[in-house]
């Protein structure tokens, strides 16, 4: 009976021996850590959080009056997920930041192999150039700025301009993929009218390819999607049919190229929810960053609860399940690693 109870011990006593001396040959035995490598179901270290925009504001523009853009190159403040601390990220794949033009400021011109979007907080008449056409920012506008284009943010509206950057960060360097440039001068010439690419390919249509015509990216036509205009197309569809009881109505921002997301990494869309209506619990293994466009409700992440107000940012990680409750008529922007993760096969959503 001693035997049978002492020879457990010793066969982890070798083992633990035969670990040390394997470490200095940067071997490690995968039966210890196997259930934590590949688990059940997402364990996201990301936790839910909500920046209440006001706050955040105040923060933004008090470094405006310390550092210029031209200085820091990109005056923004990164939202940084609690669970995240030291990694620049709103979940595990993403970033997100508040950035901060001033009048007559410029940011440089440069371009990364990072792709990123803008959505516009507040201000208006603000610019977003890319490869010299500029998109003239509104509120509640997207506008992307692709893979390796040049692009630069001016500001000669009389008042400051705020968005929202999300960027794919984090993925670019877990592939340590990072390249950047940054033009010889602070902006790009203007050679093409501002809006010619919306003109060109926002209307389900584009140039015949192969002539002059069709000059922008195959790959990436289309850089600006107005408020205006998403807008107009999400209350459309709230007024023709009932809310998906898990999602409200919801319409996603499309690259006409493909009909795919957006970007290669990150997709983006926008959500409308009537007031009085709350959603069924849902899970999504796409970390997803919210931003209240209008009205007021309340989000619950895995039972906890979140006061939602206008232009307010709330960050949901993977597989934690959320419910959405509108106090009005409730409009949301969101945007996410989901693009990415139907490209690799890893996208899985459960309606509870």
């Amino acid at each position: 009976m001693d035997g049978l109870a002492t020879a457990p011990q010793e066969a982890r006593r070798q083992l633990q021996a035969l670990y040390a001396e394997m470490r200095p040959h940067s071997l490690y035995p995968l039966w210890e850590v196997l259930a934590n490598l590949v688990t059940p179901t997402p364990r996201s270290a990301a936790q839910a959080h909500r920046w209440a925009y006001g706050p955040a504001r105040d923060y933004l523009l008090r470094a405006g009056g310390l550092i210029s853009a031209e200085q820091a190159e990109r005056r923004v403040l990164i939202l940084e997920n609690p669970g995240l601390a030291g990694t620049s990220s709103v979940i595990p794949s993403l970033y997100a930041g508040l950035q901060l033009i001033l009048p007559g400021e410029v940011a440089p011109c440069h371009r990364h192999t990072q792709c990123a979007l803008r959505f516009v907080m507040e201000g208006d008449g603000a610019f977003t150039a890319v490869d010299g056409e500029k998109a003239v920012m509104r509120p509640f506008d997207l506008v992307l700025t692709p893979n390796w284009q040049w692009h630069d943010h001016g500001n000669d509206s009389g008042r400051p301009m705020i968005w929202l950057d999300g960027l794919d960060i984090p993925t670019v360097r877990f592939y340590e993929a990072s390249f950047a440039e940054r033009l010889d001068q602070p902006a790009m010439s203007e050679a093409i009218p501002a809006g010619d690419s919306l003109r060109r390919y926002g209307r389900n249509l584009r140039p015949l390819r192969g002539t002059a015509a069709d000059r922008r990216p195959a790959r990436q036509p289309l850089f600006h999607y107005p408020h205006a205009e998403w807008r107009e197309s999400l209350l459309a569809l709230a007024g023709a049919e009932a809310p998906d009881p898990h999602l409200g109505h919801a319409l996603e921002f499309i690259n006409p190229a493909d009909g795919g997301p957006v970007m290669p990494t990150i997709a983006a869309h926008v959500r409308h929810l009537p007031a009085g209506f709350e959603t069924r619990p849902r899970r999504s293994t796409d970390g997803t960053i919210f931003v209240v466009v209008e009205g007021r409700g309340t989000a619950a992440v895995e039972g906890r609860e979140y006061r939602l107000e206008e232009r307010d940012i709330l960050v949901v990680p993977s597989w934690q399940a959320l419910t959405l409750r509108a106090d009005s008529r409730l409009l949301l922007f969101a945007y996410s690693d989901r693009a990415a993760q139907e490209k690799l096969g890893l996208f899985r959503d459960a309606r509870l």
